[in-house]
């Protein structure tokens, strides 16, 4: 299931893309997978970092020059709390938004996101 994410933000991106995952905590295989299997600049960030490639970033008041030029945004499982911070941010760097909420917990946004099942997996995706 989370190599299927992977593999979409992969698949959905450019080499030279800029990905930023919000939120990367300590469940880094999705990141790690990405960063093995293509060559997008993938940034981390978290509000607690917790290895020395993460960047310190809190999603309700961003630094937004970690966000300018990227073509995705994505967090997994956020607290529904953070999905309109995120949604703001992206619609401010003008970059795609993949959530991947946890199993039956309904997306929070102020503007529609669309429900993507992929392989053997399910999230939500917002382009601005």
């Amino acid at each position: 299931m989370w190599k299927d994410l992977a593999l979409y933000i992969i698949r959905s991106s450019q080499p030279s893309d800029r990905v930023v995952e919000v939120g990367a905590g300590r469940f880094l295989y999705v990141s790690d997978y990405i960063m093995k299997h293509s060559k997008v600049d993938l940034v981390l960030t978290d509000i607690k970092p917790s290895r020395g490639d993460i960047i310190y970033d809190d999603i309700t008041s961003p630094d937004m020059d970690i966000y300018r030029d990227a073509a995705t945004i994505y967090s997994i499982r956020p607290p529904s709390e953070l999905h309109n911070p995120l949604m703001m941010v992206a619609d401010a760097a003008g970059a795609r938004l993949i959530i991947k909420p946890l199993t039956g917990e309904n997306i929070a946004t102020e503007k529609p996101m669309k429900l993507v099942n992929y392989r053997k997996t399910f999230f939500y995706e917002y382009s601005p």
